[in-house]
């Protein structure tokens, strides 16, 4: 059995990371953790609350939501975030000494509190890009803290082409492979759109995957669907329909012919579920061809099947309980392991978990390195 790989667990921000590494002349932009008077940790920009900043634990979701009860009841915290915090959280060379501990040789890390305020800064484009970059500076120290065994995961948007080109080349430089964007319109155009041609190029040129992965981002389904909005940190429509961005904006970048285009494109998609793919593979396949026949014309000419780009240049994470060895069966060898390490629905015994599901390092190796290889360029 060769070295395992995490494709999906998450770094903590420190408290200063946005204050610290920020352009200064955007420093009141800044995004910052402080204490409400009740003890509750909250990360704000300027002086909006974005979220309960907490430490969550592997398994504990349900003292998460006894804890945000406690809160809108006005009851004091139960937790005090500092003292809360383990040193692997946010420190990348004790995450180094857990991963190993874990049974892993290397994993993926995403940000944490990252995943909070995209959709809320896109009304200040100078501020989303300024705390984007500000993560983007950080993880240069974290692939040098690491040891080779963390892989930050950038945090990019398609919004200022130039801006990120400028970011690409500067995380390349650092060693960055992976970039976490949206899978949604950019300013009103889809993915595909000719305009944002020259994003796709730079990610090839500088060797950097762009991943789509859950997050507070800009929607694809209207806001008045969200019928829990303002009352919860994770909407009920969001958990449900998961996947639907990331097969929403592959579907685009496929049938438009963004993939044929680039072939040496790679797209990650990562905590959005895999359940969904094999049946996807199928409509994608079908509603093409049967399209084409109706209407006499495609979007793009393809030289292969739609699914067969997908095949190429795409990878996805799979929970253990989905149980990756049939999902391998039905749509091919295009998983990858994940633990979602520390969050609460999160594993902190994945490879137990996996080989409880009947999924077997040794004889799944795309599942526990291969796959995830692919997108980092190993």
């Amino acid at each position: 059995m060769g070295a395992i790989i995490d494709s999906d667990q998450h770094l903590y921000e420190p408290r200063t990371l946005w204050v610290d590494h920020v352009d200064p002349v955007q420093r009141d932009e800044a995004l910052r953790i402080e204490l409400d008077p009740l003890g509750y940790a909250w990360l704000l920009w300027r002086d909006r609350r974005l979220g309960l900043a907490e430490v969550q634990f592997p398994g504990e979701t349900d003292v998460l939501g006894e804890r945000r009860r406690r809160q809108r009841d006005g009851l004091p915290c139960d937790q005090r975030y500092d003292e809360a915090l383990p040193a692997d959280y946010w420190q990348p060379g004790a995450r180094r000494e857990r991963i190993r501990a874990m049974g892993f040789a290397a994993a993926v890390c995403f940000p944490n509190f990252g995943l909070m305020w995209e959709r809320r800064l896109q009304a200040s484009p100078s501020a989303l890009l300024a705390n984007m970059g500000a993560w983007n500076r950080w993880c240069a120290t974290v692939v040098a803290d690491g040891g080779g065994a963390v892989h930050p995961v950038a945090h990019l948007t398609l919004l200022d082409l130039a801006w990120l080109d400028r970011q690409l080349a500067a995380l390349a430089r650092a060693g960055v492979r992976l970039a976490m964007i949206a899978p949604a319109l950019v300013d009103g155009k889809p993915l595909s759109h000719p305009a944002l041609d020259r994003a796709w190029a730079a990610f090839v040129a500088h060797g950097i995957t762009p991943v789509f992965h859950v997050a507070d981002q800009p929607r694809v389904f209207d806001d008045a669907w969200y019928t829990d909005d303002g009352r919860a940190s994770v909407n009920v429509l969001e958990s449900v329909f998961l996947w639907t961005p990331a097969a929403l904006a592959l579907t685009d970048l496929i049938v438009n012919g963004v993939l044929q285009r680039h072939p040496d494109l790679r797209v990650g998609v990562v905590e959005l579920s895999a359940f969904w793919v094999p049946q996807f593979l199928m409509m994608l396949d079908g509603g093409y061809a049967f399209t084409a026949r109706l209407n006499g014309s495609t979007p793009a000419r393809l030289d292969l099947h739609p699914s067969e780009y997908f095949r190429r240049q795409v990878r996805v994470s799979a929970f253990s309980y989905e149980m990756p060895h049939h999902l391998l069966e039905q749509a091919g060898d295009l998983f990858m392991c994940c633990s979602d390490y520390p969050h609460s629905e999160g594993s902190a015994t994945p490879l137990e978990d996996y080989r409880r599901q009947g999924d077997d390092p040794g004889a799944e190796p795309g599942l526990f390195a291969g796959n995830v290889e692919l997108l980092l360029r190993a």
